[in-house]
């Protein structure tokens, strides 16, 4: 049987509500390991924040169509998310690998977010195109920090570890 709109674009909600659980566990277990990068800190915590933010907004698009996220797609996320930050917690290059992470996860977010702004009008949803587009802007700014910052992290990281060899 074939899909509806409504019911491509809402199976894309959900899985953009588990993408940013696991958005949320990742910044979460990195914000506790980046006492020496305080500006990546910094705007960690602020795209958490707003991560927080866009969880709500995502499930009150769910709930306009009379739906709710999938909590085994949530808890799933969330298992990958704290296997990924374990897996780079180890490695001596972590802020690094972090933010190559980071800068290619902001990058699936956005294309997530651009695809279900397709599908809004589609769907009958059109109401959601603010909420979805706001989201959208705040994961292409976070982006747009990681990119703009990866030279400034990759000094920060040399400088931490000639420290630690003196």
């Amino acid at each position: 049987m074939a899909s509806t709109a409504k019911d491509v674009y809402v199976v894309g909600l959900r899985n953009a509500h588990a993408m940013e659980v696991q958005a949320r566990e990742l910044m979460e277990r990195q914000s506790q390991r980046l006492g020496d990068y305080p500006e990546v800190e910094a705007r960690v915590k602020q795209h958490l924040a707003e991560t927080n933010e866009q969880l709500k907004r995502l499930e009150q698009c769910l709930e306009a169509c009379g739906e709710s996220n999938s909590t085994l797609k949530d808890v799933a996320q969330s298992v990958v998310a704290n296997t990924m930050a374990m897996a780079h917690a180890v490695a001596s290059d972590e802020i690094l690998k972090n933010t190559f992470a980071n800068n290619a996860f902001e990058h699936f977010e956005i294309a997530a977010y651009k695809s279900l702004l397709e599908l809004c009008d589609a769907a009958g949803q059109g109401r959601a195109r603010a909420l979805l587009a706001m989201n959208l802007k705040e994961e292409e700014q976070m982006a747009a920090w990681i990119d703009a910052n990866v030279g400034n992290v990759t000094r920060q990281y040399l400088a931490v570890e000639q420290r630690k060899a003196a």
